[in-house]
């Protein structure tokens, strides 16, 4: 899967807060998410991060 910095994931499951989209900070070994609802910052690790995403809007995709 391709997922890139600025990419906005739409996870399968929601975050506690309610919102279920997460816009990545960095991707590697783990990836470093931001809530776009709350603004909670946590890493996950990637095999995780990939099994749990729905749909991924790309960077430029989300800018315009």
């Amino acid at each position: 899967m391709d997922i890139e910095k600025g990419d906005v994931l739409l996870m399968k499951k929601k975050h506690p807060c309610g919102a279920d989209k997460m816009l990545v900070l960095r991707s590697g070994m783990d990836f470093k998410l931001r809530c776009v609802g709350c603004g909670r910052e946590f890493i996950i690790p990637r095999l995780k991060a990939e099994h749990n995403v729905k749909s991924v809007t790309k960077a430029k995709e989300a800018d315009s």
